[in-house]
Order: structure tokens, then sequence, then C-alpha cells
């Protein structure tokens, strides 16, 4: 028997197959289109997210030649804050799916923190008040969409995060469901209470009604027939979440940090122990009804910037170059790069800040550049690293790593400069999806606790040079992030 995950997220989607012995088989991948219509919105259409979805299963199943006798389970993990609104008879979406990276309700934000919500947000949800999460996204939806507030009081309306419209999807309107994962990201959600908050939907004045039910992140959700036969969905969990547990960070204080579009930073906390400024608690995952914490940090804007020097600036032909680029200069010249394009994340969750580029000179060269664009990356980890370190009793000790760019080895060797501990990189690049699989094989019974830990493979370990000038780079980046704050548009 094979396990499948299905890995939604922000720019693909992707299926694939694991053996028993969490082996990566065969994959299949699927564009998803993202549009900005206004300066700051970003949005999706989410019947096309679904229709990849099934896309890339299928197409799984033919490269594989799969029948869904031979799968044990399907796990979801998905981008997490990403907002749907839908038709509870048709399914068909009310407007788009507001994307997490979208800046579009800054102003209700800033309402909600005049109205002194901030405290009373934080202490209930473990999150900044911030156009991030998903509260402010449903109420825009709510409040700017013709119709749509009555259809919702009326009980016409579902809403949720992607993994809840996917999962109504496939099991043809079944079933209306999130895990706690999810649900600790809409700031909607009582993370030691394990509940909507009343108040908090009252407030956003958001029906009760639209939203899932919430459930383990390893449990028997429903099942979908779109490989042709009935197939168990095991598992759903937040795409952070599932790298997390994809890297067996199982034991308090174990940290990982997953380098995508933006950049995440999950610690393993077991307990719920509250976030230090600037930093988020979250829940990591559910299994047999028990619920384990994290702190996070998010960092908005990381493997986007490379993409933009590539796409935008044409200053890269490809990713890969950035560091053939890095690597060929001794430092970066005096050069920052304050990657704030949708404003800065943790731990300054500071919505009007605008990126910027400083300590350009005559010589500075595009080597420079692609030089400071991968030492922001990592100066951004730092950031919400030491937030933890100082702030918290938590030692730690090395950092597990994730993500397109971390396959980058001078990003990774800086990033452990920086940070003065090692910086381990599995070797399976994709460890969302293996978190996804791994939770809804246990809820197959493929794999334990213990079973998982020993499929955990490390690349390559990269250690600290002790005769790095940390203080004189990190004094550099804070000025660099001082302006970018200052900034006014």
């Amino acid at each position: 028997m094979y396990v499948i995950a299905l890995d939604a997220g922000t720019t693909s989607v992707r299926a694939i197959l694991y053996d028993r012995n969490g082996k990566a088989l065969e994959s299949a991948s699927r564009p998803i289109r993202i549009k900005t219509p206004r300066p700051g919105w970003v949005q999706q259409d989410a019947e096309e997210i679904y229709a990849q979805a099934v896309n890339a299963l299928r197409e799984l199943a033919d490269k594989a030649a799969l029948t869904a006798s031979d799968v044990a389970a399907i796990g979801i993990a998905n981008q997490r804050e990403t907002v749907v609104v839908w038709d509870k008879s048709t399914g068909i979406p009310v407007y788009d799916a507001i994307v997490w990276q979208c800046r579009r309700t800054t102003d209700i934000c800033e309402k909600v923190k005049s109205d002194g919500m901030s405290v009373e947000i934080f202490e209930k949800t473990g999150l900044q008040v911030d156009a991030y999460f998903s509260a402010t996204k449903i109420k825009w939806i709510l409040d700017n969409v013709p119709g749509v507030t009555d259809r919702a009081a009326k009980g016409q309306l579902l809403a949720g995060t992607v993994d809840s419209y996917l999962v109504w999807k496939l099991t043809g309107g079944k079933v209306h469901i999130t895990d706690h994962t999810n649900a600790s990201r809409t700031m909607l959600y009582n993370i030691r209470d394990l509940k909507w908050d009343k108040g908090l939907l009252d407030y956003f004045k958001i029906p009760p009604c639209m939203l899932p039910e919430v459930t383990d992140s390893a449990a028997r959700v429903g099942y979908t027939d779109v490989l042709g036969g009935f197939v168990l969905i095991g598992g759903i969990v937040g795409d952070q979440q599932a790298s997390l547990f994809g890297h067996c960070c199982f034991e308090k204080g174990e940290a990982k940090n997953t380098y995508g579009t933006g950049s995440f930073m999950l610690i393993n906390t077991k307990d719920y122990v509250r976030a230090p400024s600037g930093l988020l608690n979250t829940i990591a995952w559910s299994i047999d009804g028990k619920v384990t914490y994290a702190i996070e940090g998010s960092v908005f804007v990381s493997g986007a910037l490379i993409q933009w020097l590539r796409d935008q600036m044409g200053i890269l032909r490809s990713a890969e170059e950035s560091e053939e680029l890095a690597l060929q200069i001794h430092d970066n010249g005096g050069l920052y790069i304050v990657p704030a394009f949708a404003g800065l994340g943790a731990p300054y969750w500071d919505m009007h800040a605008r990126g910027l580029i400083v300590g350009i000179t005559r010589g500075t060269t595009k080597a420079h550049i692609a030089r400071a664009a991968l030492e922001s990356m990592a100066y951004q980890v730092y950031d919400v690293f030491e937030e933890v370190k100082q702030n918290t009793g938590f030692a730690i000790k090395s950092l597990k790593v994730d993500g397109g760019a971390s396959a980058n080895n001078f990003l990774m060797q800086f990033q452990s400069d920086i940070l003065g501990v090692d910086v381990v990189r599995s070797k399976d690049k994709e460890t969302t999806a293996r978190g996804a699989a791994y939770v809804a094989g246990i809820t197959a019974g493929i794999w334990d606790f213990g079973a998982l830990k020993g499929l955990d493979q490390v690349d390559k370990v990269f250690k600290p040079d002790v005769n790095f000038d940390k203080a004189k780079a990190i004094n550099g980046w804070k000025r660099a992030v001082e302006r970018s704050r200052k900034w006014a548009i």
C-alpha cells in the first residue's frame, strides 16, 4: 500500500507518492496562477486550485500505474491563511481566493488595533493583528461582494482555508472540515479552548455557520473518488506545520525553517508556551486527541526575492545563478536588501514598511545584489531565531531546513554563520509533502512516531565559521531594517 501527499502550495499543487519505507516514488505538479489586480492585492481562482489538484492526483496515478485500491490514504498540506468563500449548494466561490500575501485588509487591521483588540486576539489565538491572517479576508468578502452578507446570514455560504475547500470538493460536498493547524491561523480560533471564539466571530461579524468543523490533523476526514474508487483522506495539516512534522521535530525545542515564497521557522514547544514579542503561538499538529503547540516566526518574502531579481529585474538568469554570483565576491560590499514587498512580518509586524536596497556605490555589481539578496533571507531567519533565543527557555542547538532555497549552499553556510548553530539539510526537499504523507500514514496505520524517526535522512550539515564577523554583519542589517520601517508611501 502507498500514501499520497497532496501539497497545495501558493504557486503549484504537487502530488507525491510514498511507499512504506517513506521513499518518494513518483510525483506530479500543476501550476496555479496568481492574480494581482491592484498593488498589494493577491488572489487566485479557487476552482482552478481544485482542478489542478485533481489533475495532479490523476497524473500521478497514471505515471505510477496506480488504482484507488493501491492507496491507503491521501494527506493534504496547504497554503494556510488563504481564504475561500463558496456557495453551499453549488460549490461555486463567491469571489477569488484571497491569498495569504494579500494586503488589501490593512485598513481593517488598523481599525482592529484602534478598537483595542490586539491583546485579546493574541491571548486567544496566539496571532498578531495583520492582513496575513484569515479573519479580515473573510470580513472583506462579506463587506465588499454584493449580496454575500445576507446569503451568509441565511446559512447559504461556507468559508474556509484551502484545505477546507479541497476536502469539500473532493468529497462531493459531504464534508466541511479543517484541522487544528489551519484553524489556528484564522485569527478566529481559540487555540487553548480549542473552539471557534464567539467573541471574535461577533466582532468580525462572521456567522459561525460558515465555518468548518475542526478535527485532528491525523483523522479519517472523508473519502474521495477522483482516482476511480474511494480513497481515504487521512489527514490535513497546514504547510509549515507539515514541514515541522516531516522533519520529525517531535521533541520540545526542535526547530525547522522552510525557505519558500516566504520563510517560516517553527519551534516545537509541546505545550502552550507564550510566544515572545513579535512571534506567534500556533498549533503544530493534533493526533489522537493530543494537541502539540509551536512558536512560529513568519517572514513574508524569502524565495520571492530571488524570483523578483530573475523575473522582474532580469538580474538573474536562474535562481541557481544567485549562488554562482554570491561566491564570486568575498563580502556584500556594504550592500543590504530589505525585501519588505508586503511589509515586514515577524518579529516586526510592520504593514507599512517597504522594500529597499541600501549601500549602493559605483562599484556595486549584480554579484553584490545577488549576495545581498541571499543574505537577507538568512538575516530574516536570524531575527526570529534571536527572539526565541533571548526570550524563551529554549536552547535551539540546530536548525533543520527545507524548501527550494535550501539547495543553495552559500545561503545555508551563511545561515549557519549568522545563527552560530548547525544547519541540517534534509535529503528530501519536499518536507511539507512528506509531513502530509506521514500524518495520513499514521491514520492509515502505516507508521507510528518511532517508525517515522527511522525514516529521517540528512543530506548535509553546515557548521558555523568561528572566524565570521557576526556583529558587523548584523549591525548593517539592523540599520537597513530601521530605514525600511521609516519609509512612508
